[in-house]
């Protein structure tokens, strides 16, 4: 089992940067693709960023791509979030996401709220 636990959210104007993180338990987090998902109030978790097992692939939602960057460290048992020239629409709790093999697992989620 894998747990995930979420940081670096916070309150940050237009046009800021932040840097979320996501440290996993477990000495497996090398073998896990992983995601970051956002999700605002009164919408549906949408996919933001993942990152393949061995951090040779990334793909990005269309309306983060040239702003954000992820990353990992497998040694640290961390997958890292960069986020540039931020948007008020970027406002949400964001989590990160582990899988492998049909196994799913999800941490608690970091508030990101962007001010205009």
């Amino acid at each position: 089992q894998v747990q995930l636990v979420e940081s670096g959210g916070g309150l940050v104007q237009a046009g800021g940067s932040l840097r979320l993180s996501c440290a996993a338990s477990g000495r497996t987090f090398g073998t896990y693709d992983m995601y970051w998902y956002r999700q605002a109030p009164g919408m549906v978790r949408e996919f933001v960023a993942s990152i393949s097992w061995r951090g040779d692939g990334t793909y990005y939602a269309d309306s983060v791509k040239g702003r954000f960057t992820i990353s990992r460290d497998n040694g640290k048992s961390t997958v890292y979030l960069q986020m540039n020239s931020l948007k008020p629409e970027d406002t949400g709790k964001y989590y990160c996401n582990a899988v492998r093999f049909g196994e799913d697992y999800w941490g608690q989620g970091t508030q990101v709220t962007v001010s205009s």
